[in-house]
């Protein structure tokens, strides 16, 4: 008897794969530049009504339900993407049991976030901090049935809309005056739109219908495979997240504003490594099932794609930190914000060993590199941040960075191949570097004149780029194929 959740089997070959992870990266990272920038608007304005301890707050909320969705999780994520890449016919299926078991545990993460908010002073906060929690997580999942198929274009619709429901419902919580409580619910409110969104896609285009299905024996066996994920998930977050509820505890809530403020562009820009790793971790996969040879080839490509879009970024953002923080954020979080550019790059390259490890089936040893990075975060904050407030948070976050990349290169080198970093980075490097030297004297330029130095700034590194051959004729002409068949 036929399967009644099973779907249309949707050829996957590795054939065009690179074209078609390269035109739905552009797609993707486009509609996220346009989604960042209604976000930068709704951030300034959130900023400006909730003041720094208020958001501080706010934001301490937001990383207590990132830590304890953990429990949501169990490595589901990462391993529904994996498996439903290699077997898209049973995309349905698997999405019906992960949407069950979630549910059943969202029992539990209720009462470990309860607890969490009441120890942190943060207990009137608990009802839309549940909620937020909760319709992220399966905001989360339903977009990865997409990644899953690399059915990007919904997508890349959903991230602008998803940006523009928010800010709408700030700019509402700016002339009501609301305060850290109408603001969660706003974030919430945001996740759910999105749940109804791609819920109306994956049902509309054929690719799953939403429903409930408990399969004890594949939840069984995907929870044993999903336990490295599940553990690396727990230690990614925690490294990730566990810095602004310490600085939130040992200094004041002021601190935790300017932080929290610094960190946003630090975040919301890795949004751009990130965007890459759900586009290129469903090749990677099917290469190493299929073309396991090439897989260190692809792999170094998608290590130099990361660091020639993150270096001059992070460079731009080390010399504009200035204006940036006087115009848009807090004045007291410009030496953090400096401090975190540095990061920037660091994070940027990391993913691309994050992806590799999991894709070829070695999610334990990332495992490992992601324990090693949460004890190197929690022991250099709680160190750091006692003598230093929020700039020892900052360079907590850096030398996290740089414990994750050396742990996740040797990992890397050990179970797929060697990555030749400085082959691959020095060109672009000193490109960088150049493009820094030429922006430095128009560092402090702000208002319209910001954009003086970040156009200059792009011209240079493309220049410099291209006569130090950063990229190759062969790389440009692949992106050039690549975008002709996108059009």
């Amino acid at each position: 008897m036929a399967d009644p959740d099973r779907t249309p089997e949707i050829p996957v070959s590795t054939a065009g794969l690179g074209s078609r992870a390269l035109r739905n990266t552009v797609l993707v990272l486009a509609a996220k530049v346009v989604a960042r920038l209604i976000a930068l608007i709704t951030v300034i304005a959130t900023l400006k009504q909730l003041t720094p301890a208020p958001y501080g707050t706010f934001i301490t909320l937001v990383n207590y339900t990132a830590i304890v969705s953990v429990v949501l999780d169990l490595g589901f994520n990462v391993l529904y993407v994996r498996e439903g890449a290699r077997h898209p016919a049973d995309i349905q299926r698997y999405l019906r049991n992960v949407m069950s078991l979630r549910l059943l545990m969202a029992v539990g993460s209720f009462v470990i976030l309860a607890i969490a908010l009441a120890i942190a002073g943060l207990g009137g906060l608990l009802v839309p901090g549940f909620v937020l929690m909760v319709l992220t997580s399966y905001s989360t999942l339903l977009r990865n049935t997409l990644y899953a198929v690399q059915r990007l274009g919904y997508e890349a619709v959903a991230v602008v809309l998803e940006s523009a429901v928010l800010l709408a419902l700030v700019l509402i919580g700016i002339k009501i005056k609301g305060g850290v409580n109408y603001f969660a619910w706003a974030y919430a409110a945001q996740y759910a739109f999105s749940c109804a969104y791609f819920a109306i896609v994956l049902w509309w285009r054929k690719i799953a219908v939403v429903g409930w299905r408990f399969e004890p024996r594949l939840l069984r066996e995907w929870f044993f495979q999903g336990l490295p994920f599940a553990l690396t998930f727990v230690l990614t977050i925690l490294y990730f997240k566990v810095d602004q509820p310490i600085l939130y505890a040992l200094r004041p809530h002021a601190e935790a504003g300017w932080y929290a403020a610094a960190y946003k562009p630090f975040e919301a820009l890795l949004f751009i490594p990130m965007t890459l790793l759900s586009v290129v971790f469903p090749v990677l996969s099917v290469y190493h099932r299929e073309r396991p040879q090439e897989l260190a080839d692809a792999l170094s490509r998608f290590y130099k794609a990361l660091l020639f879009v993150g270096w001059p970024i992070a460079v731009g953002l080390f010399m504009l930190a200035h204006p940036l923080t006087t115009m848009f954020l807090y004045p007291q979080s410009e030496p953090a914000l400096r401090v975190l550019a540095l990061a920037l790059v660091i994070g940027f390259v990391n993913n691309a060993f994050i992806g590799a490890l999991s894709a070829s089936d070695h999610q334990l040893s990332f495992t490992w590199a992601a324990g090693w990075s949460l004890l190197a975060n929690v022991s250099l904050n709680l160190v750091l941040i006692p003598f230093f407030g929020y700039i020892g948070a900052s360079w907590a976050t850096v030398l996290t960075e740089i414990v994750l990349g050396v742990v996740g290169w040797i990992l890397t080198s050990r179970h797929i191949g060697r990555i030749p970093v400085l082959p691959l980075s020095w060109r672009t490097m000193i490109a960088g570097l150049v493009m820094g030297a030429v922006i430095f004297p128009l560092r402090n330029l702000d208002g319209a004149g910001l954009l003086i130095p970040i156009v200059v700034g792009a011209g240079v590194y493309a220049g410099a780029a291209l006569l130090l051959r950063a990229i190759t004729s062969d790389e440009i002409a692949f992106a050039r194929r690549a975008l002709a068949l996108a059009r």
